[in-house]
């Protein structure tokens, strides 16, 4: 049976895998099916924090906020980037200020990143 730790690790990792998949898919249909305006954005989005998820699954549960922090970040990526593709393929976005909520996510994720690296040097 799987700790609590593992489990989580295991959905970082996988969540890390998919961001990083939707990155690459976006990347292409970007440079191939016309989408340079919402869909290179939504790759670079998704292409620089599928790693960080990555670390995150692999050691940063260590941290005291890492899984958290992990969790906002996948939340905050897919849900920028999930605005930026529904406006490319459906005229509008997934809800008012889905890309912004999504990015104001990120960089509270980041910071609780932050936080939770000072923290884990004090103590």
């Amino acid at each position: 049976m799987q700790s609590k730790q593992e489990s989580g690790s295991g959905l970082l990792v996988s969540l890390a895998g998919l961001v990083g998949a939707l990155g690459v898919a976006l990347a292409a249909l970007a440079s191939h099916a016309g989408g340079e305006a919402l869909l290179r954005p939504a790759s670079i989005i998704c292409l620089t924090h599928a790693p960080a998820l990555l670390a995150l699954g692999l050691i940063g549960l260590r941290l005291k906020l890492g899984f958290a922090a992990g969790l906002g970040i996948a939340a905050g990526t897919l849900l920028f980037s999930g605005d930026l593709v529904a406006r490319h393929f459906l005229g509008s976005g997934l809800f008012p200020m889905a890309a912004p909520t999504g990015g104001i996510t990120l960089i509270l994720s980041w910071l609780a990143l932050t936080l939770s690296g000072l923290l884990s040097r004090r103590g």
